[in-house]
């Protein structure tokens, strides 16, 4: 039987032959109740144990996607100077945040599925957490303020390069980073320092705040409340000004006369649409299965978190490269190039 076998079975017993490993075990899992220094245990998919392999196929294939994906928007979004244009630079911050989500995430997740490595240090797997929510906010505060170049580029053309300078960029580019970061430190600290005296098994490949909370022996009041409080101020309110930028986008399409202008101002809004619906969706989908679905299967918790990190950095680049003609000609024209020249 293997290692992971043994881990999640110790507490009834059923480690197999090995009675020096079983013993080694129960005593780090003594260890582990005794002392606020600890290592998490991260879970798979329990009961597929044998389809690991497998199942690491998918996710690799799903992270080598979001890599090549976002790293070419980056890549010519940086080289061709034609994309040098707010929107572009906002679109680069979704790019690149969308790498972070799943460079946090996934090498963990292939690294239980892959080599059966379950075992996390407590600050690795707190850090983990804290880069998951924080990037989590930034992504939807780049979603908003592409909103807000969207309505300034059809509500108010004439004014869209004075309004969206550079400086300006780079002043919003910081407050969304600061926001994701920020306010996520007040409900990771706390972590540090609580006792955990449960079952240091986690339900996921990585590392949740609320996973972790579950297993801590202290008042975790604040941890579950504030979390709430920050879905509903970054979220809900984002998502809200979002609906009513687009609320007035359209009256003002509405307005315009010719029918092919109407079709290409709402043309440029159609990817951010798209990317708008694929976060929110899966942000919703997951809220809602943690706080009402108890008696769902465990296995649907555990698609729902994957679908949360990996369907939004895979579809936004695919997306964009299938909507937006100049990304489109960008990639075109790279292939290219790089064909003609070998």
């Amino acid at each position: 039987m293997k290692y992971s076998k043994c881990y999640l079975e110790v507490g009834t017993a059923h480690c197999g032959n090995n009675r020096k490993r079983k013993t080694f075990l129960i005593y780090k899992l003594r260890m582990w109740s005794n002392s606020s220094s600890h290592s998490f245990l991260l879970t798979g998919f329990p009961g597929l144990e044998a389809t690991h392999h497998w199942i690491s196929v998918f996710f690799f294939f799903i992270y080598i996607s979001v890599l090549f994906g976002n790293g070419t928007l980056l890549l010519l979004i940086k080289e061709d100077h034609s994309l040098h244009e707010p929107m572009y630079f906002f679109l680069a911050m979704l790019a690149a945040t969308d790498l972070g989500m799943t460079l946090t995430t996934v090498p963990t997740v292939l690294g239980v599925l892959w080599l059966d490595h379950r075992e996390i240090g407590s600050a690795a797997c707190f850090s983990q957490a804290y880069f998951i929510h924080s990037l989590s906010f930034v992504e939807s505060g780049v979603l908003l303020v592409m909103a807000y170049d969207r309505f300034i580029a059809i509500c108010n053309p004439l004014r869209y390069t004075c309004i969206l300078t550079n400086t300006r960029i780079m002043k919003i580019g910081l407050g969304v980073l600061m926001r994701g970061f920020v306010s996520v430190v007040p409900p990771i600290i706390p972590l540090y320092f609580f006792p955990y005296c449960h079952s240091h098994l986690l339900s996921h490949a990585f590392c949740f705040h609320q996973d972790v909370i579950k297993l801590a022996c202290a008042d975790t009041t604040f941890n579950r409340l504030y979390p709430v409080v920050l879905i509903v101020f970054i979220f809900v309110l984002d998502f809200l000004i979002i609906l009513i930028s687009y609320v007035l986008i359209l009256k003002t399409v509405l307005s315009i006369a010719s029918r092919e202008e109407r079709a290409k101002a709402l043309n440029t809004c159609v990817s951010h649409i798209c990317c708008v619906l694929v976060f929110y969706v899966t942000v919703i989908g997951l809220s809602l299965i943690h706080r009402f679905g108890k008696q769902v299967p465990h296995i649907v918790h555990l698609t729902m978190s994957y679908v949360y990190f990996l369907f939004p950095p895979l579809m936004n680049p695919i997306i964009y490269g299938v909507k937006t003609k100049q990304i489109r000609n960008g990639i075109l024209h790279c292939f290219t190039t790089h064909r003609t020249g070998t």
